[in-house]
């Protein structure tokens, strides 16, 4: 883990991004996106999905549903 401090919200997105683990992102209004996080940041997540990107603002999202369980934490704790 790269800070101790690291909270839930980063410790998830980077793990959804370092393993490529495609996931389901649920809008505020009903909409579902599909697709791999390939970065993020404190206001949006760049998703791509069959060779296109998809620039998500935070403050839109619901709900991020990774399609298969991933660890956070490498054992350390």
């Amino acid at each position: 883990m790269a800070s101790e401090n690291q909270n839930l919200q980063d410790a998830f997105l980077n793990q959804t991004r370092k393993t490529k683990t495609p996931v389901t992102i649920f809008l505020i209004n009903g909409v579902k996106l599909q697709g791999i996080i390939s970065w993020f940041d404190n206001f949006c997540i760049l998703l791509r999905r069959d060779g296109q990107s998809q620039l998500v603002y935070k403050h839109a999202i619901s709900t991020i549903m990774p399609s298969e369980p991933i660890s956070l934490y490498d054992g350390d704790q």
